[in-house]
């Protein structure tokens, strides 16, 4: 027996029903769902020193439970000693179980962790049906071992869904869990 994960599950036996009960769909395929998870972040300081890609990497790794890689810069930014093909940040795409299981664990673990923590803001669709969400410390994530962090850093994490309408990705991001603020 194959394992699938919670957060995939619920959105099979119980986010189907309500959004189609909510938004009146006359086909399930016309439900949407979350397609992937991008996490990324930007190194500024790595034009200085290369090792700082490394870190970010490795975190982002730790984090997302799948192998991230290091971003390059398109062009020469000569007011930031920045060439074309330098690395920069670093990110990480996740589809099908890792993403569910990354959800979950950002769901339950990671946001609850955050200082004075009211719900995360509802203004980060792009009016697409994307969501972005913007953290500003790694050290939420129970994967990253606060002692041995060189540096506190913040990253972006993407939600990107099927959904033709912002209202309909919220309505599918609450039923998976992401506690949004209530106005």
């Amino acid at each position: 027996m194959a394992y699938i994960p919670r957060l995939k599950e619920e959105y099979k036996e119980r986010v189907i029903s309500a959004l189609t009960e909510e938004f009146g769909y006359s086909n399930v395929m016309q439900v949407p769902k979350l397609e992937k998870i991008v996490i990324s972040r930007g190194v500024g300081e790595a034009v200085a020193d290369k090792k700082l890609i490394d870190y970010a990497v490795d975190e982002l790794s730790r984090i997302s439970g799948q192998k991230a890689v290091a971003t390059m810069s398109k062009k020469d930014v000569a007011s930031f000693k920045l060439r074309k093909g330098m690395p920069i940040g670093a990110k990480v795409t996740l589809r099908g179980e890792r993403m569910y299981e990354f959800l979950d664990r950002l769901v339950t673990s990671a946001l609850p962790r955050v200082r004075d923590f009211n719900g995360i803001k509802a203004n980060g669709f792009d009016g697409r049906g994307n969501y972005n969400l913007g953290i500003t410390e790694q050290i939420i994530f129970p994967e990253i071992d606060i002692d041995r962090v060189n540096k506190v850093a913040g990253m972006d994490i993407s939600f990107v869904t099927t959904a033709q309408t912002d209202k309909e990705a919220k309505s599918l991001l609450s039923e998976l869990g992401l506690p949004f603020k209530k106005n």
